[in-house]
């Protein structure tokens, strides 16, 4: 079987107070930690797991900088077999721009599932995955939970809204966007990558890939970036459930709220 794994690596926000970069288009990120994507993570564990259970190879994919090879050595350190990062050059491709970069790279490889995570940490979109399996023309299913592969169908569990799960089969090769949580990913160590910095690692520059720039020219732009009003905080209301409806009623009348 032949898995494709696409990764991002992505600053960590989680416990620092953000600023916004002089431009407001988007943070500050030069003072923050990376990390790999939480959702692809999890994705490139289930190509391991599937490798291990099928047999294969699993290619790992990302677009970025030097500096996002530390994600791809993870991989590769985790089990992936070989590794590419395209280099965008001085290009800042949007999620739609994204999805045809890794949609050219793809295409002239051998894939029987891609993997993405259904979302990334920095932006919340969750349109890659969804995106680039359209431009392969590729059977798909996102927020999976589950995956069963037999033959060339897989069976897929989903997760809906409300807590509900749709089991479903999928013919191969198709792409699916892992959910957090379908798996537990393995321990890295620090002589796992230095290990797995013997294994292949290809650089892509975009200019070889046969896109023009009207073709990755951003398809979305952020006029500005901002951070939330703080505001006063909430108001408690004590008392009987009658007093407080009555109270209710007379802070929605007060804010203009009309029957």
């Amino acid at each position: 079987m032949e898995i494709i794994v696409c990764v991002k690596r992505v600053p960590l926000t989680q416990e620092v107070d953000l600023e916004i970069n002089p431009q407001k288009t988007d943070i500050r990120r030069d003072m923050l930690a990376y990390s790999i994507n939480e959702w692809d993570n999890y994705a490139v564990e289930e190509a391991i797991v599937l490798k291990e259970k099928h047999g294969g190879n699993v290619v790992a994919v990302t677009v970025g900088t030097e500096e996002d090879e530390e994600v791809l050595r993870r991989s590769l350190a985790m089990g992936a077999d070989k590794a590419i990062r395209v280099d965008p050059g001085n290009l800042l491709p949007d999620s739609f721009g994204i999805a045809k970069i890794l949609a050219q790279v793809i295409r002239g490889m051998p894939h029987d599932v891609v993997l993405t995570g259904v979302q990334a940490d920095d932006l919340n979109e969750g349109s890659v995955g969804t995106m680039l399996a359209e431009l392969l023309d590729l059977a798909h299913a996102a927020v999976v939970t589950g995956v069963t592969a037999e033959g060339e169908e897989a069976t897929v569990r989903v997760e809906l809204e409300g807590g509900v799960e749709e089991v479903s089969r999928i013919k191969l090769p198709a792409l699916l966007c892992i959910q957090t949580g379908i798996n537990e990913p393995r321990y890295v160590s620090i002589m796992g990558i230095r290990k797995a910095a013997k294994k292949e690692l290809n650089v892509v520059k975009i200019e070889d890939l046969s896109l023009s720039r009207n073709d990755l020219s951003p398809m979305t732009t952020v006029e500005e970036l901002f951070l939330p009003p703080e505001t006063e905080g909430a108001q408690f209301l004590e008392g009987d459930p009658a007093t407080v409806a009555e109270e209710i009623l007379r802070i929605l009348k007060e804010k203009g709220v009309k029957k």
